[in-house]
């Protein structure tokens, strides 16, 4: 007898395993099943697996039955006719949905010619294999498959017109490109997902080529006169969000311009942006430290006196300003109301960015880099027929990575840009290389996309041949305007003493063991005391109880709390956090004795 298990829980026995699967996988062609049970026979322990669990991906595949496809043709003109869907198909079992481990017992061939009898599902596409962004990679069955993943991955975090209606949303962290492009090497899922309608990268001539070390690294090479003609500018997005909050006893925030009176007033210039109902005009160009939203909130702890006596004064001001590295220019304000019908004031701000160096930017094939140096449109290397890339990419991501179809998507481009028409990439079924060739050297280029370049600084011809084409790039959205961070001096915590934490708060760069190491090797030991210093602090400890003592500024001496004025104190450099502990630990009830060493 052979052990059933539904979702891994022992549900019984059947005689004969491979006559229970097959009734199972009937019933569920028949509709009388779900689509999603998934059933297959572990031959080494001899048991039957059924699954219905949530979570496991499942992908349609076309039945094929005794080495004959149940989709025939009459089915395929029904659907361009628009009389049959993809749910009907589904319902009458010639599509089924096969999870992982149910694949693992079937024989799916790629192609319908490649069908035998042995022959279980048919592929819908070839391409079906990958997922939607993967198969936006062009050429991808040259490429090694990690690298097909991290192009698609790539992708998802690139710069394009992601909606239509981005300018009334309020997204949080949100880049627009102004220049969006169609690639000229595409997939059919570039028309299948409506991808030109959002496209999210642009069309760049490309010259592989180490120019000056720069582009060591992965780093990438650009051109000053393509970013001064609009190469991966785009808009910065950020909502600024605040709300007249209820207290208890009827006390609310008021979104105001705030009196003179209030607790905690700023300067006029922080205010000089706000209109008479306390909220920015739209336009207005802002840097850290300005007030966008002025507002006002109740004393934080009140007596029972002062209920009866609140007046304008006890009010504290709470407004919202643009923290530590912030700037940009009000775009839009929206006055609206949250869930309870408070006030809800939304701004969003607006920054125009340009490439600079130390952007990210990525082809479709995981090739990722920043910007290594912008250089000056006269000093580009050109071709022989004056042209000048826009991007140059060193040569050396290429052989270890083995992303052949990145040099493919060269020659594409190049032979789409010559022709005017949009090359076809698709996974397994794109384009012939051999066609492609041939058709470049129809138009007077040398079929492997290789040109004479000449330094345009010296005038000299290189002596190489370099690959030269042109290529769709995506800038990523990130930028190093959102993350470059320093400091010196600046605010610290409360509790301990330390530097705050995170750029937004102006904080401290932590220095851990490791980078301790590597000051230790250098013998810098001063350094090190200052960077382990941060929140050093001088305790009087009393020598007799070891306990920390106290020190009183007005006789100049310290005294103990167990021990009297007896005893000597001494003076210890300890860090702040280290005199924390001490305390938590008397709060504890643990005594801290403290054992002070001569230090002579």
């Amino acid at each position: 007898m052979t052990e059933v298990f539904v979702d891994h829980k022992y549900v019984g026995t059947v005689k004969d395993p491979q006559d229970f699967i097959e009734r199972i996988r009937s019933e569920r062609r028949m509709g009388k099943l779900s689509t999603s049970v998934n059933v297959v026979f572990d031959a080494q322990t001899d048991a039957v697996l059924v699954e219905t669990c949530q979570g496991r991906v499942v992908r349609p595949l076309l039945v094929v039955k005794e080495g004959k496809l149940l989709l025939t043709g009459r089915h395929v003109e029904q659907l361009q006719k628009n009389e049959l869907s993809w749910a009907d198909l589904v319902k009458q079992g010639i599509i089924e949905y096969v999870d992982a481990t149910e694949e693992e017992g079937c024989f799916i061939a790629f192609y319908e010619d490649q069908i035998t009898k042995d022959t279980t599902h048919l592929e819908i596409a070839p391409m079906a294999i990958t997922g939607l962004a993967t198969s936006l990679v062009p050429f991808g069955q040259h490429n090694h498959g990690v690298r097909n993943a991290q192009g698609a991955k790539n992708q998802k975090q690139a710069v394009g017109l992601y909606a239509a209606n981005f300018y009334t949303r309020m997204d949080v962290d949100l880049s627009i490109l102004h220049y969006p492009q169609r690639p000229l090497v595409q997939t059919i899922m570039h028309e299948l997902s409506d991808f030109n309608k959002h496209p999210s990268g642009q069309n760049v001539t490309i010259a592989v080529l180490s120019y000056e070390g720069y582009n060591m690294e992965d780093a990438v090479v650009i051109n000053q006169g393509s970013i001064q003609r609009g190469l991966g500018r785009s808009a910065y997005f950020k909502p600024v969000a605040t709300e007249e909050l209820r207290y208890s006893g009827g006390l609310i925030d008021e979104v105001c311009l705030p009196d003179k009176e209030t607790k905690g007033y700023r300067s006029e210039h922080d205010y000089r942006f706000l209109e008479d109902d306390g909220i920015i005009f739209p336009e207005a160009r802002v840097r850290e430290g300005d007030v966008i939203i002025g507002k006002t909130s109740p004393p934080r702890f009140l007596s029972a006196m002062d209920e009866y006596n609140l007046t304008s004064n006890a009010r504290r001001e709470s407004s919202v300003s643009l923290k530590h590295g912030e700037e940009g220019i009000i775009d839009f304000v929206l006055l609206t109301e949250n869930e309870e019908g408070n006030k809800l004031v939304q701004v969003r701000i607006r920054d125009d960015r340009m490439p600079e160096i130390g952007d990210k930017f990525t082809s479709r094939h995981g090739q990722k880099g920043v910007i290594g140096l912008i250089v000056a449109e006269e000093d580009v290397p050109f071709t022989a027929s004056g042209i000048r890339p826009d991007l140059i990419f060193g040569p050396h991501g290429i052989p270890s990575r083995m992303t052949v179809s990145h040099l493919i998507e060269i020659i594409g481009g190049k032979t789409g840009a010559l022709s005017g028409r949009f090359i076809d990439s698709t996974l397994f079924e794109s384009e012939k290389e051999q066609d492609i060739r041939a058709e470049l050297a129809h138009h007077g280029f040398r079929e492997s996309g290789l040109e004479t370049m000449y330094n345009a600084i010296t005038g000299e011809q290189f002596l190489a041949q370099i690959m030269v084409g042109n290529m769709y790039y995506m800038r990523l959205k990130h930028m190093v305007a959102n993350k470059l961070h320093s400091r010196a001096r600046g605010p610290i915590q409360l509790l301990t003493r330390q530097p705050t934490e995170g750029r937004a708060k102006e904080g401290g760069l932590r220095l851990g063991e490791m980078e301790k190491d590597t000051f230790v090797a250098h013998g810098a030991s001063l350094l090190l005391k200052e960077r382990f210093d941060a929140d050093g602090t001088v305790v009087p400890v009393c020598e007799g109880c070891g306990m920390v003592a106290t020190w009183d500024y007005r006789r100049n001496r310290g005294s103990c709390t167990m021990c009297g004025d007896t005893t000597e104190i001494s003076n210890v450099e300890v860090s702040y956090a280290f005199k924390l502990m001490l305390d938590e630990f008397k709060a504890l009830g643990i005594y801290p004795k403290l054992l002070l060493e001569s230090k002579y």
